[in-house]
């Protein structure tokens, strides 16, 4: 059976990238990236799907901004541009190998590529919420999530992943979930690069 891009609970982790305080000034539209982030964190909250944050360098860029809401998670630092750490392969292992990537955060030229990339030569199906990730130039986030695309990866919105997890509206969590839908996703600047994909 050809492989579609389904999401589903089961099998799947979310992973946060760097968003860090220093990336708040520098970063496009990092304001609506975060909410859209915090708002997946929370969804996977309440549906069971684990969460994995990482920092790169953050004595040097910070740590991860409050308004992501994932103070209770373990922050893996790191150097390299990949999120894949020694330190997260043990935590994926841990979770009996995930199939499946929920990613976002920064930069989409550099720590979401990377992953990317790494995430698809390890065999897991990788989701890249386009309106949670973001870059310095927009010119490097429009050819990052491009490059991505043509690699493998499926391209999704914060809304698009959270109904694909419920996928009914009898689902026992969905009332929880409807809350974090009440308003749409704010605007990140991606209608901009429609015609190019």
């Amino acid at each position: 059976m050809a492989a579609v891009g389904r999401l589903m609970t089961r099998d799947t982790v979310l992973l946060l990238c760097d968003m860090q305080e220093k990336f708040r000034t520098n970063i496009v539209h990092f304001g609506s990236i975060v909410s859209n982030a915090a708002r997946l964190l929370q969804a996977s909250r309440i549906l069971g799907i684990p969460s994995i944050l990482t920092e790169q360098y953050p004595k040097g860029l910070g740590p991860t901004v409050l308004e992501l809401g994932a103070a209770d998670l373990t922050a893996h630092s790191k150097t390299q541009f990949s999120m894949i750490t020694e330190e997260v392969i043990k935590e994926l292992l841990a979770l009996r190998s995930p199939k499946k990537a929920i990613l976002c955060g920064i930069e989409a030229q550099a720590c979401i590529a990377c992953t990317t990339f790494d995430l698809l030569e390890r065999g897991m199906e990788v989701h890249i919420v386009a309106d949670a990730v973001s870059s310095r130039s927009q010119t490097d986030r429009l050819f990052a999530l491009s490059r991505l695309k043509q690699s493998g990866a499926y391209l999704t919105t914060t809304e698009g992943v959270i109904l694909q997890l419920v996928q009914d509206a009898r689902h026992p969590n969905f009332k929880e979930i409807q809350k974090l839908l009440t308003h749409p996703s704010p605007d990140t600047g991606l209608l901009a690069f429609f015609s190019s994909f």
